[in-house]
Order: structure tokens, then C-alpha cells, then sequence
């Protein structure tokens, strides 16, 4: 596969996809449809804005061992990430921003611009630009923490924390996940 016929995080990483961990180009490799399945541990903020915002934005509770479910959509070379905390759902939609090594999510009205480092075997995504509405905001007001995603186990494994400066913490959401047997996907052997 070339360019276009490419999976979304292949065509954006390019020369550096094959040294991404194989659970994370197993994740990646959606051209379809994909769901993976797994467990988190979530963690949310104190400050009464932390709530309010954790609860606009549909973040999940605070929990251990939480079952998850992602599910993965392309159409048109956008991903719709449908995520799924045991019964509590929230997505986005993922896209090439036009620079190498970036991608865009959009969460409602919020598009985060990300670039996608690879350092000791973790693929780090980090907030370089976001956008309300198309209005463009100051990064030093910008939603900040790490996330990052790598293997271990065999398995995919992710972090993703999310801080607000004068507010701290909203969430925090870490696990793993493997892909589901679906039709026409062989089963993975993690």
C-alpha cells in the first residue's frame, strides 16, 4: 500500500512506522473498521472546574481495572474513535493535519494538533496547537500532560493524561488493549 491506500498513522509517521512496537502498528493498521478491547484505570481531578469540564467533555469516572472497548471507523482518511468505559462513551475523529508527523483530533467543537515523536519506544503525541471553533487559542492555555502509547506484554498499552493550567488535573486514563476477533481479521496472536 501506497500513500492514500495507506492506514492513517502509517501515512502520517512514514519512515519511522516500522520502528513503532508491533502492538502499536497492530492498533494503527485500521483501513476499515478495528475494535480493541481491554481494561484502564482512570483517575480524575479535584477542582470543581476539573468536574465541570471532565463532565462536558464525557470523561468517565474514576475506577480501577474499568472494561473498555474502542472502536475504530475510516471514511474518507478520518478515524472515529469510539471509546466505550463500561458504559460511558465519548469520541473524536482523527485526520492528517499536512505536516509530517502531525495529526489532528477533533472532540466536538476542540481540534487538538499533535505531533507524533517516537523516543525509547513509545510513541509520544504532544498538543502543539488547538483550535475552538476554528478560533485558534494560546498553547500556554492548552490541555497538557503526557500521552503516550507503546507495547508491553505483546499488548498495546496507552497513557493519556490531561491537565489544565490554574486547574490541574481533569483525567487520567491508562491500560491496555488487543484487537477482538472480528470477520475477515485473522485473531492476533498477543
Amino acid at each position: 500500500m501506497t500513500g492514500q491506500d495507506q492506514p492513517l498513522y502509517q501515512q502520517i509517521l512514514g519512515d519511522v512506522w516500522p520502528q513503532l512496537p508491533a502492538p502499536v502498528r497492530e492498533l494503527h493498521t485500521v483501513t476499515d473498521r478495528l475494535t480493541v478491547a481491554g481494561q484502564a484505570d482512570i483517575d480524575r481531578g479535584r477542582h470543581p472546574l476539573s468536574f465541570l469540564v471532565a463532565a462536558i467533555m464525557g470523561f468517565p469516572p474514576a475506577g480501577h481495572n474499568v472494561p473498555l472497548t474502542v472502536t475504530f471507523t475510516v471514511k474518507d482518511g478520518v478515524e472515529h474513535w469510539q471509546r466505550d468505559f463500561n458504559g460511558v462513551r465519548f469520541h473524536s475523529w482523527q485526520y492528517a493535519d499536512g505536516q509530517p508527523g502531525r495529526i489532528r483530533e477533533r472532540f466536538g467543537p476542540f481540534v487538538f494538533t499533535m505531533a507524533l515523536v517516537l523516543e525509547n519506544g513509545r510513541m509520544n503525541l504532544i498538543v502543539k496547537r488547538w483550535t475552538f471553533l476554528g478560533i485558534p487559542l494560546p498553547v500556554a492555555l492548552s490541555p497538557n500532560g503526557e500521552a503516550w502509547e507503546t507495547g508491553e506484554e505483546g499488548r498495546f498499552r496507552f497513557h493519556v493524561e490531561i491537565r489544565l493550567p490554574l486547574v490541574g488535573l481533569i483525567v487520567r486514563y491508562r491500560g491496555w488493549l488487543k484487537p477482538v476477533s472480528q470477520p475477515g481479521r485473522p485473531q492476533p496472536t498477543v
